[in-house]
């Protein structure tokens, strides 16, 4: 994974460290990100980012040290913060992310139609970081790019 860095977006709360951290092989409790955050191959980015378009330019810029971007959708939430079709700004490979999965309140097909609308086309996957559900299956197809 030293060959290239992947990028994590998504609004507050919708996983995106906990995915960092499951990716990592980590367990230890994980701490809402504030900033940017480098963490070996993976740069973990704050939900504010993805939710105020005032820090898009900075989302941009930052795909540019990276060569996948994660976009991830919270599979409790109907709503999505990003534009649609946001990921073909990046130019970089983006694929999208459901987390949550094996929540009570998770519906599945809604949070894909959302997630749709920011990534039309690309591999969308399914992802529990409680019961690591997926989480293989990612980190295999995040290496296929390296």
């Amino acid at each position: 994974m030293k060959k290239g860095k992947v990028m994590l977006i998504g609004p507050i709360g919708s996983g995106k460290s906990t995915l960092t951290a499951r990716l990592l092989e980590e367990s230890s409790p994980v701490l809402k990100t504030q900033s940017l955050n480098y963490r070996d191959w993976i740069i973990d980015t704050p939900g504010e980012y993805s939710e105020n378009p005032m820090f898009y330019r900075s989302l941009m810029a930052t795909s540019l040290e990276a060569r996948v971007l994660l976009v991830v959708q919270d599979a409790t939430k109907h709503f999505q913060v990003l534009p649609p079709n946001f990921s073909g700004g990046f130019p970089i490979v983006a694929l999208g992310v459901i987390t949550k999965i094996d929540h009570p309140d998770a519906d599945l097909m809604k949070a894909e139609q959302i997630l749709r609308q920011v990534l039309p086309f690309q591999a969308i996957f399914r992802v529990s970081s409680v019961t690591l559900a997926g989480i293989s299956e990612l980190r295999a197809a995040i290496l296929g790019y390296f």
